[in-house]
């Protein structure tokens, strides 16, 4: 999940064995984000309603076309896939009341619940979740970037790519009730992916041929989740409240969930202490990093790790980046220390590596040294000498709006200013411009995250097999890309993490990004939320949240 694109202090844990370290992270309170278990006895307020900010308008309500961390806060309470993550973090039935798995376990057989319905009344059915997998994979649906989350399906790449067709995707709507899906392998996760939401199921009777049904709240936007969206006012706020059609909807207790879009941390914060908010912080927010140290000081600031990684992308087709001394060089010169003690503030860990350690013990360490100028300092000569030049041009930082990636942003130019003698500008723009400009590659070095989506290193690593979708760094290497292919038939658990491991090495060798840190959850609620939880893979479940009296 791209922190995926998304907000500092926001991004996934994976491993924990993670998740999204996308689209997680070690918890000491079991990843129950405003409280544990035992709160949940607490008698409840007359009124349930609960006010927390996303920060931004969400780039796309589309479960097909969303790839970012503010857009799944608001799908992941409005839609439910055939699995759902629970308060411990399992994938447990949601769409599916059961499934059954072959003994090759390759084939997954589930059965839709009879009392799943649309909030429209119509029944969920099998063909609404083949028909919106169907939709991702169509090589002329728009904007699915995430459409590789589906290649583990039978068929999936090659339709996708062109190469095969939609009629051969093992994906398959027996009945109305039962749901046949084949993969290419066995793969142990994928219970796991049908809880994302690129998995969700849409109302194939309403939204085919509307194409515009999911840009704004009316009679197309049809949901299926706990919550269904009462008002859209873009830019400003957008209103859930509780579906009573919902199968489980004795289990919601929520009645109105008010989302508001407060881009400026420090009105978040002070919103928060007036009580106009019940939360602030991560997941969806951001705690302005000048309060950080005071709210620690004081308990009441929350913080969990996360399977996600903070870096800067860089753009291997413009000049500089295209070398890969250049890029170690502007790597190693940055002080990860630093940054995490006197900036961010919030527990998260410096990143030599790309996969969170959470996943990936080993890196703790990770593949490089922290702060290592002199030997910045080496790859430079190498990469200029390379390149035919006498000193570094130019370069140019860009990020997306945020007092944190501004304080970074300013740190590293710093850091490079110093380190490498190149002269560093900055350019600051407004989260969805952003996602256009690194899209289209008009950058140099770009500020990224990601969290992991589901409990595996290889959403870290498949990320930069190809170009497009959410690689930014238009990077590609042959023998990553195989490596990535071969760990996908491997079945012994140990020798699948040594060929991912010989993938990664690849990766930092070539350094197409610079890792910063590790994430964090960090976040404040009052103390009468009780059961919201916090996942961690960065995201956040309202499904068995309540208010407490107080």
């Amino acid at each position: 999940m791209n922190w995926k694109k998304g907000s500092l202090l926001l991004t996934v844990v994976f491993a924990m064995s993670i998740f999204l370290a996308a689209c997680g992270g070690d918890s000491d309170e079991d990843s129950k984000g405003a409280s544990d278990s035992t709160d949940g006895n607490a008698a409840q307020a007359a009124d349930q309603t609960f006010n927390i900010n996303i920060k931004s308008e969400p780039p796309s309500l589309h479960p097909g076309k969303a790839t970012d961390s503010t857009s799944g806060a608001v799908l992941n309470q409005t839609f439910e896939g055939l699995m759902r993550i629970n308060q411990d973090g399992e994938a447990e039935p949601a769409m599916a009341e059961s499934y059954k798995l072959s003994e090759d376990q390759k084939t997954y057989t589930f059965k839709i619940r009879e009392d799943a319905t649309w909030s429209n009344g119509d029944p969920v059915t099998a063909q609404d979740f083949e028909y919106a997998w169907k939709w991702v994979l169509n090589p002329e649906s728009p904007d699915t970037d995430y459409a590789y989350q589906l290649y583990a399906i039978k068929g999936a790449e090659a339709a996708k790519t062109g190469e095969g067709s939609l009629e051969d995707v093992g994906v398959t709507a027996k009945d109305d009730k039962t749901l046949v899906v084949e993969l290419n392998q066995p793969t142990p996760y994928f219970l796991d992916l049908t809880a994302f939401y690129t998995y969700f199921p849409v109302n194939h009777k309403v939204v085919e041929g509307a194409d515009d049904w999911a840009q704004d709240v009316g009679e197309n936007y049809v949901t299926n989740g706990p919550f269904t969206m009462e008002s859209w006012e873009h830019k400003n706020q957008i209103v859930l409240k509780k579906n009573p059609d919902y199968w489980d909807a004795e289990n919601v207790n929520l009645e109105t969930v008010n989302m508001y879009m407060i881009d400026d941390e420090n009105t978040e914060l002070q919103m928060y202490k007036n009580n106009e908010l019940d939360w602030a912080g991560s997941p969806t927010g951001s705690i302005p990093l000048a309060a950080i140290p005071s709210l620690k000081q004081d308990g009441s600031l929350n913080v969990s790790p996360l399977a996600g990684v903070y870096y800067y992308a860089f753009n291997t087709e413009k000049p500089p980046f295209n070398n890969a001394n250049i890029r170690k060089a502007f790597a190693l010169s940055i002080n990860r220390e630093g940054i995490v003690k006197s900036i961010t503030k919030g527990e998260q860990q410096p990143a030599m590596a790309l996969v969170p350690p959470s996943i990936f013990e080993e890196n703790n360490e990770g593949y490089f040294k922290d702060n290592d100028v002199e030997k910045a300092k080496e790859y430079l000569q190498k990469g200029l000498d390379e390149l035919g030049l006498d000193k570094l041009p130019k370069i140019s930082i860009t990020y997306n709006t945020s007092e944190a990636h501004a304080a970074i942003a300013q740190a590293i130019q710093d850091m490079w200013r110093k380190n490498l003698g190149v002269e560093v500008e900055l350019s600051n723009e407004e989260w969805n411009v952003f996602l256009d400009t690194m899209s289209e590659g008009n950058f140099q070095v770009g500020r990224m995250g990601w969290n992991a989506d589901f409990n595996d290193a290889i959403n870290f690593l498949e990320l930069f097999q190809t170009v497009g979708g959410n690689n930014y760094t238009n990077w590609e290497n042959e023998e990553y890309a195989s490596l990535l292919e071969k760990s996908k038939t491997e079945t012994d658990p140990a020798a699948r993490k040594e060929i991912l491991r010989q993938a990664e090495q690849i990766f930092m060798d070539e350094m197409p990004i610079a890792p910063i840190y590790f994430y964090t959850n960090v976040w404040l609620n009052k103390d009468y939320v009780k059961d919201v939880t916090v996942s961690p893979l960065g995201t956040i479940q309202l499904k068995w949240g309540y208010i407490a009296e107080h």
